[in-house]
Order: structure tokens, then sequence, then C-alpha cells
């Protein structure tokens, strides 16, 4: 069979920065940097920075293929080494801050990193990691020598050329259980993905938009904005220092129309407004990612007439995998309709399919009942972690995301829970999410955790640790009477306690792990008397 007559057109990363500097040239980027200046540049500037960085790094020896690392916040010189990274062959490895010191140094030496870019905020941390590191070469700060390091350099490059599958970009998941993996991201599979995201049904970009992301650039792939950004030419906005004071201050004198972040940005972004009185100027839309946002803080931006797109995915996924657009007959929906639809992470984009099967790998029907295994196939999913022998997905490419999900008639997913954290009472499955869920509704909770315990009758009963709002006045009575009225009896939990605070994995989701640990000697009181009784 013959080949198609058409130009081949490889989908390379710095196409995007070259259409970027020729047709959105004088379109802004605002930095607010961690001194407190703010800088402002274009992806005209931004394609120059790029170039020189592009030339450094072949100065200090980089190659295509080889590794290089940032560890910093989101500012206009770690933008510059999204794309200078990339246009000179490297791969682009984001280091996660929060993590331990024992894990940043695994993952830089598993990575074998030879470049190593960082915040001044984060010099104390390089040098405790140095003695630790065997394949980092060259340590830049981003506010003392990145500058003097690219102002040696003309910009007069000639980005590296390849095949549209080399590797592009590497991100390592938290590692929850065991050392963490990486993800190995193509130009091919980061460009579609780029594309897919800016759609009027995902994140609905175009020239016009302004967009400031509150999602760390280190973050699982910065949920791809910064090359989605370049795709339309937006005005991007960036901020180092992500206190909800300095986003609002953002919003009103940039004209940002959409943002991006977790649940726990747009909850203190509430209260600061609740008692602050701040604006937030432009912003029509605001995309929720990383865990489920409560109802109450959907409505609180609806009645605002701010649009809230609820999304999920992971690391694996580059990372979108779902988005809750309104869909054909929204406006047919009543009010509780449409914040139930919007509290549900979506359907899929294109490029992304999902199924649930069950635990003998039966696929399970769409009808908002049947649970089980979610798994999830497309071209920007992951197929072998770095450096593996084996892929992590079936004779089918089909992908087991560690999730318990239901997928409903319309298509739109619903999480229950992650497989290891599913609750097992009497053969049956509880969602320790949807108990969470149903929990941060109550009035006076700010936020609730749910874990197994183990029972001698039931396998495991439900443990809910709350933590209350800055007034501390609800009960354990007002909590359990507000559940009754929300979920299934059998759900209610065995015991509820009051904590301080709640543990969080160092992408900021509720670390059960840490959970199940502290609490794995706890019993519920009289449980051994149940045993035979009915």
């Amino acid at each position: 069979m013959s080949l198609g007559a058409m130009q081949d057109f490889p989908l390379r990363i710095m196409r995007l920065m070259d259409h970027a500097e020729r047709e959105h040239g004088s379109r802004e980027i605002v930095a607010a940097r961690t001194d407190g200046t703010t800088v402002r540049t274009n992806w005209k500037d931004l394609a120059h920075d790029a170039r020189r960085m592009a030339e450094a790094l072949e100065r200090l020896g980089v190659r295509a293929g080889d590794r290089v690392a940032t560890l910093a916040m989101n500012h206009d010189r770690h933008l510059a080494a999204w794309f200078g990274v990339v246009g000179a062959g490297g791969v682009l490895h984001t280091l996660n801050p929060r993590l331990f010191d024992g894990q940043l140094s695994y993952i830089i030496n598993h990575a074998e990193d030879r470049v190593l870019l960082y915040d001044a905020a984060f010099a104390e941390l390089v040098e405790r990691l140095k003695p630790q590191l065997t394949t980092v070469e060259h340590y830049i700060c981003f506010e003392s020598e990145f500058d003097g390091w690219l102002g040696a350099e003309d910009g007069d490059y000639r980005w590296i050329e390849g095949d549209e599958r080399a590797p592009c970009g590497l991100c390592y998941t938290s590692g929850t259980t065991g050392n963490p993996k990486g993800v190995l991201y193509e130009h091919r599979s980061t460009v579609l993905h780029a594309m897919s995201i800016i759609a009027p049904d995902v994140f609905d970009l175009s020239a016009q938009s302004v967009m400031l992301p509150v999602v760390p650039m280190f973050h699982a792939n910065s949920w791809c904005l910064p090359y989605a950004a370049a795709i339309t030419g937006l005005k991007l906005v960036v901020c180092a220092d992500n206190q909800a004071e300095h986003i609002c201050r953002l919003y009103e004198q940039e004209g940002v129309t959409h943002s991006a972040g977790v649940p726990t940005v747009w909850i203190t972004m509430i209260d600061h407004i609740e008692d602050h009185g701040a604006s937030l100027g432009k912003l029509h839309t605001i995309i929720v990612g990383g865990s489920s946002a409560p109802p109450a803080t959907i409505r609180w931006f609806r009645k605002r007439g701010i649009r809230v797109r609820h999304l999920w995915g992971m690391t694996e996924m580059t990372p979108i995998g779902t988005v809750g657009a309104p869909p054909a007959n929204w406006e047919a929906m009543s009010e509780d309709e449409q914040v139930a639809y919007q509290s549900r992470p979506g359907r899929s984009l294109f490029g992304v399919e999902l199924r649930i099967v069950d635990d003998e790998g039966k696929v399970q029907p769409r009808d908002g009942q049947s649970s089980g295994h979610l798994q999830t196939r497309g071209a920007a999913v992951v197929r072998r972690y770095f450096k593996k022998d084996e892929d992590c997905v079936d004779a089918d490419n089909w992908f087991d995301t560690g999730d318990i999900a239901v997928i409903h008639p319309d298509n739109t997913l619903r999480l229950t829970d992650r497989a290891k954290d599913v609750i097992k009472s009497g053969g049956e499955w509880i969602s320790s999410i949807e108990l969470e869920n149903a929990a941060v509704g109550c009035p006076g909770v700010l936020e609730a955790a749910a874990i197994g315990i183990p029972h001698p009758k039931w396998d495991e009963r439900p443990l809910l640790l709350i933590v209350r709002d800055d007034v501390g006045q609800v009960s354990e009575a007002d909590i359990r009477d507000y559940l009754s009225g929300e979920v299934a009896k059998w759900w209610l939990p065995d015991a509820i306690e009051f904590v301080e605070a709640l543990p969080h994995t160092a992408t900021g989701k509720l670390s059960k792990k840490d959970l199940r640990d502290q609490y794995r000697d706890y019993r519920f009181a009289n449980a051994e008397a149940m045993v035979g009784r009915d």
C-alpha cells in the first residue's frame, strides 16, 4: 500500500514554540518572581531565551536524550527551561521539592540527570543532596547564575531535530509504595495531548485567554499547560508564590480568565476572599484536579458566574484523562443536577479510552452502578516505566490506573476509591473517597479522611478522621446526623475522631499510607463483642 502525498511534519515540542514566536510573538508573559518583582516578557523573547539556553546546555556537553533537572516553582526562567532543554534535544526532568531528601536523591540518580537548575529557595536542599548525587555535573541557580549563564550566548541557534517519538520529558510518580517510577514522555504524545486539552470541551483555551496555572510546573507535567499556552499564544501569568493574596492580586491586575489548581487552592482562595473582600477580576473558568472539590466549593464559584471544570488524570497519562465539560442537555438540567455533574471528573477527552473490569478482567457495563478496576489506553498513556524491561500494560495496551470507579450511562466517570484504599466490609466495598466527600459537605468540617480498620466480624469498618473548620463547633452527633442523609446506613463510620491536621503526600493528596501506619493499632470499642452476633 502506498503512502499518502502530504508533507511530513514531525510532532516535535519546538514546533509549538516556533508557532508561538511567529504568530503570537508580542503576546505577553507575566511572571511574579520569588523576590517580589514582576517581570513582563513575551513569546518572542521567551523563544530567544530558550535558544540561548539550548546553546548554553550544548556548551556544557548536554546531548540529545540527556536529562536536565529543574527544582523550581512557577516563573519565567523555569518556563524558558521547559523549552530550552527540549530545544537542545534534552529531556526535561521536573523535580518535586516537597519530596523527602531520600526520594529526591533516588530520583535524580535513577534519571541520571547531568544538570540541575534550582531556585535559591532550595539552595539548602541542594547542598544536602549533593553528596548523594552521582551523575549531576553542573548546578545552576536560577536567581544568581541563570541570567549570566545565558548572557554568554547570542541565541543564533537551530533546534535539535529528531524522531517525534524521541523522549522530551520525565516525571516520577509520588511513590506512595516502593520507589517512585519514571514516566518518559515523547514529543509526539505530548504535542497530541497539548492539542487535545485546548479544546472547548476541555480547558477552552484560545489567543484571547489569560491563563494563570496555580498547579506547579513540577507537578504531573504541569497539566501540559505550558505547551497548550504556546499552541494558542494566550497570555500566560505565572506566580512563584501561590499565596491566595498574591494570586487574587494577579487575577485582578492581569485580567486572568482561566486558572487551574487542586481543591485546597480554591478552598484557600474562598477563605481569603470572604475574609478580605478580594476580587477575582475577569476570571470565568477554573480547572480543578488532584481530588474532588466539595459541592459547596463548586456552588460558591457558580454563584459568581465562574465555570468549574473538574478533571481526572495521572502522571502516566501526560496527565489529563477526563474533564467535566457541560453535556448537550446542560440547559435542561436542574441546579442540583448541574452541581452533581460538575462534581464528577467528566468524560474522556479525545485520545483517551476508559473501561472498568472486575477482579477476573471482565468488562463491566456503563450503568452508573457497576464498579471495578479503571483501565485506560491512548496516545499519551504510558506503555513502560523508565528503565523497566517489561511493559506496564496488557496485550491490548490497557493500563490499570489503580483506581476503583463507575462509568455512568452518559459516559461520565465517577471514582469511588484507590484499589488499595477501598474499605472491604462484609464482602462489600465502601468507598473511602465518597464517604470523605459526604463528610466534607457537613457544615463545620474542613477536611475528612476515611480508612479501613480491622474488624473481627466485618473484616474492615470505616474510621472517619475529621479536621474542624475555624469555628470548631461541629460534633460527632452533627456529622452522624448529616451523613445519615448522604450515605447508606452500613457505610456510616464505626468511629469518628477529631484531629488537628491530616497528612498529605508531596502532591497535596491525602496520605492514606501514613494514616494506616498511624492507626494500625486502632481498634473499635466493643468490636470483639459483636463476633457471633446478628
